[in-house]
């Protein structure tokens, strides 16, 4: 298949403006689903770090949605011909809380658009600008770029990249077994339809993972969690992750945590003891 990225570079620079209002159920059933115990929500609660990914969520029509339950091909994002899409990480600023009651805009754009051939066969990534605005301010409270990757269809003779041996010795850990109930709830919160955390004969069959696939952005967002439970004054100014290997449901994981002066260094491994995503954390 014909990756290349001249049609597709016609996208860069196209961005679309979107409103949310930051209402308390979102919040409040995220707290639940990770176990918290119940807390009032009022306005001026500030969100949690990453928990933004609760609002600002697709609407498309059932009909606008493919076999995979993604949104079809086009529209904002570039209409990349190849079948398998992942969420491969995010570099965020946090400028300034949101807090519940604030009406938000979001100001999307696409910063990139590249193309290259890997032993898993031929890939096209995509770099999304993400600015959210509180209310009717000038200055971004939050920036984030996000990497989607697109893959080619799972095949036979596909070589796995070797994995790697998650550090040792960590301040911090928590384990989870994240079951299907937790990826249905999860997958809910974010109207994400991909049927790979919820359809198993689909998630196995077809795109050729052994089981159901933990959301990447649950596995960031419980590493925020595991920092705010230890160090519950903290103060993020920057996070970044990467996944570097699906977390299959059914099976324990953990989240670990090791502060490093004014930073620390999060990552999660898998049952087996490989390293699943790393993610570093500055602190104001």
């Amino acid at each position: 298949m014909n990756t290349s990225t001249e049609p597709l570079s016609a996208w860069i620079g196209r961005s679309e403006t979107l409103h949310d209002s930051l209402h308390p159920w979102p919040l409040q059933a995220l707290a639940a689903t990770l176990d918290h115990a119940p807390a009032a929500v009022t306005p001026g609660t500030a969100l949690p770090p990453l928990w933004h990914w609760l609002y600002f969520l697709p609407r498309h029509r059932q009909s606008e949605v493919g076999a995979d339950g993604h949104p079809r091909r086009g529209g904002f994002l570039p209409p990349v011909p190849l079948p398998r899409r992942m969420w491969a990480g995010s570099q965020l600023e946090f400028r300034a809380p949101l807090c519940i009651g604030d009406a938000l805009r979001r100001r999307s754009t696409i910063a990139e658009v590249s193309a290259k051939s890997g032993r898993s066969g031929e890939l096209v990534f995509v770099k999304l600008r993400h600015e959210l605005f509180r209310n009717d301010a000038a200055e971004a409270a939050l920036v984030e770029h996000q990497d989607i990757v697109y893959r080619e269809a799972q095949r036979v003779d596909d070589v796995p990249p070797p994995p790697q041996r998650a550090p040792a010795g960590a301040a911090w850990q928590r384990e989870w077994v994240p079951d299907e109930v937790l990826l249905f709830r999860y997958s809910a919160l974010t109207f994400n339809g991909h049927r790979i955390h919820y359809d198993q004969p689909y998630a196995t069959a077809v795109e050729g993972y052994p089981g159901l696939v933990v959301h990447g952005p649950l596995i960031a967002t419980l590493l925020l969690d595991l920092l705010h439970r230890h160090a519950p004054t903290a103060q993020v100014a920057t996070f970044r992750f990467r996944a570097l290997r699906p977390t299959i449901a059914g099976r324990t994981m953990r989240v670990n945590g090791q502060p490093e002066g004014n930073t620390v260094r999060l990552w999660a491994q898998d049952h087996e003891g490989w390293l699943t995503m790393d993610a570093t954390v500055g602190l104001r």
